[in-house]
């Protein structure tokens, strides 16, 4: 019972673990050396498969630190896949996570994943600040590509103001055009930058919309690739779907 697998969803990348039957280890020490890069499988994160009574599977994310984490889209999107790989589902899913219900469907590799509504976007003294299922802040910047990310996004984090509210992901956000965004993402609980954030992707369209007027349905570059947000609303945002793709890596056991 000690196998895992290896997924990505836009190079953002997690550790597998099939937990219908209850063997796994979740203590914070553990998790967090098995996301180890150097000395462990090394993720972003780690996903449990649960059994749930009224959905098809439960997911529970810890970030790499070991710790149980907020919603995760791109984690969730794996889920989606992993879930479908093991054979609980087929084309359509539903399920529970921290943030509450979400429905998916799946065509290939492609995974669409229904994301929690949205009430407020607040703005703060350096960007606007939503909550996607992780709590974001949205920062436009004008040459995303030249910007120091850990360094930028970790001053933010830890700053007062923030540790005061629980911390925050940061998101440096460049417009390209009415349809595109390019975006990079401090992640806390990873506390580095990550290829990809799934929440923070969906946080980024919402705020270039409602603040930048942009379109409802809006391409997003990442460093690990490609992913579309489209939602409805204007001052508060519903039918809010993530999609792009989720790719089974590796699998291999857990020897210790």
């Amino acid at each position: 019972m000690s196998k895992f697998y290896k997924y990505q969803g836009t190079g953002n990348d997690f550790v597998m673990i099939d937990n219908r039957q209850n063997w796994f280890d979740d203590s914070p020490k553990h998790v967090e050396s098995l996301c180890h890069r150097r000395f462990g499988i090394g993720a972003d994160g780690l996903i449990l498969i649960e059994n749930s009574q009224d959905f098809d599977f439960k997911m529970k994310y810890y970030n790499a630190d070991g710790n149980e984490g907020s919603m995760c889209g791109n984690g969730g999107r794996c889920a989606v896949k992993f879930a479908a790989d093991l054979g609980i589902f087929e084309s359509s899913t539903s399920f529970i996570a921290v943030d509450g219900p979400h429905t998916a469907t799946l065509e290939g590799s492609e995974v669409s994943l229904g994301m929690i509504d949205v009430s407020e976007v607040l703005d703060e003294e350096n960007g606007y600040f939503l909550n996607t299922g992780s709590p974001h802040l949205i920062i436009f910047v004008e040459n995303v590509d030249e910007l120091d990310v850990k360094t930028l996004g970790s001053s933010i984090r830890y700053s007062d103001y923030w540790m005061a509210k629980g911390g925050v992901n940061v998101n440096f956000v460049e417009i390209l055009d009415q349809n595109n965004l390019k975006v990079r993402t401090y992640e806390r609980g990873v506390e580095d930058e990550t290829y990809s954030c799934g929440t923070g992707v969906t946080a980024a369209a919402i705020v270039s919309s409602t603040k930048k007027g942009l379109v409802h349905s809006i391409n997003i570059q990442t460093l690990g690739g490609r992913l579309n947000v489209s939602f409805k609303g204007v001052k508060e945002f519903s039918e809010i779907n993530l999609q792009g793709p989720a790719v089974r890596v590796f699998e291999g056991e857990i020897l210790s």
